[in-house]
């Protein structure tokens, strides 16, 4: 049986006369991207701290890849990395010095720090600027090189805090594509930003925080077998038989017409799914639009904003 990548439960961390964070409790499953949102003052950026080994809690307990962070924070340290908002590289060292520097600390064998260096800068499109000094480089440059210290021993669990601040359009949807890369290569990612846009890029989950307190943790975009999905269905015209047929198919649930089409819950497979379409076309309904919904980011974010504290 596997375990989550991180465990949180019963989490309380209080600032003089603060509580900053009331028993936060959830899980990170591997190969997730979440996006970690919620108003300024949430708790967003101590929970990261806490989970990064950074805070030590009043309450609770705090699990990376089955170890304690609390009680064993060089372990769990091995396991993690972790990218501040406000994040720093040596400007008098190298590309080169500053990814060997980061690996040395997070215990990488001797002998193979210039080649994960080496390895780390190609990912990250560093590999021609290895004896650049971090002073010289532009600001996406220096993003991109601290999340090369962060990620230069192949955690298991990575922790950005606001990793776009600052940037531009072009170098966002740069680090949008190193996220998914990082995440098809097996890490795990929890990613806080106030840009819910550039976050629907590559989130599969959304982790919701309101005054201390998780409030919703949810898929994004189902993909298990068995998930429901939002179907959508558009005709050229109004049809009076497309209710009775998408009821007969016995997998459509929730429906809701919509005059000239209908949206509906689905919870059939692929192959039924496509099989309800041709029924719909051999039945001679004049379909013109046939896909699935999803509800974006901000979409999912503001709804769970409107509903009761």
């Amino acid at each position: 049986m596997t375990h989550p990548i991180a465990r949180i439960a019963g989490l309380r961390f209080e600032y003089p006369g603060v509580r900053a964070l009331h028993d936060v409790g959830f899980q990170l499953e591997a190969g997730t991207v979440t996006a970690l949102v919620g108003p300024n003052g949430a708790g967003k950026s101590t929970l990261m701290r806490c989970l990064a080994g950074l805070e030590t809690p009043a309450l609770g307990e705090v699990e990376v890849d089955g170890i304690d962070v609390i009680e064993e924070p060089r372990q769990a340290h091995r396991r993690l990395g972790y990218l501040s908002d406000f994040f720093g590289v040596y400007d008098t060292l190298t590309v080169r010095q500053c990814l060997m520097h980061a690996a040395a600390i997070h215990g990488v064998e001797p002998g193979t720090l210039e080649a994960e260096a080496d390895r780390t800068a190609r990912l990250l499109g560093l590999g021609d600027r290895l004896e650049a000094r971090g002073g010289t480089l532009s600001r996406g440059l220096r993003q991109r090189l601290a999340i090369g210290q962060a990620i230069i021993h192949n955690p298991r669990l990575l922790l950005l805090d606001e990793p776009a601040a600052g940037l531009d359009p072009e170098a966002r949807h740069a680090l949008a594509g190193l996220f998914r890369a990082l995440q098809a290569s097996g890490m795990t990612l929890l990613v806080s930003s106030h840009i819910l846009a550039e976050l629907d890029q590559y989130s599969t989950h959304m982790l919701v925080l309101r005054e201390g307190r998780v409030v919703e943790q949810r898929e994004l975009r189902p993909t298990a077998a068995g998930s429901v999905r939002r179907l959508s269905v558009r005709l050229a015209a109004p049809d009076a038989r497309l209710g009775a047929l998408l009821a007969a198919a016995g997998q459509a649930v929730a429906l809701t017409p919509a005059g000239d089409g209908a949206t509906f819950d689905w919870t059939g497979d692929e192959a039924a799914r496509a099989a309800l379409l041709r029924s719909l076309v051999e039945s001679g309904l004049a379909v013109t639009a046939f896909a699935e919904e999803h509800e974006n980011l901000n979409e999912s974010y503001l709804r769970t904003l409107e509903s009761p504290r």
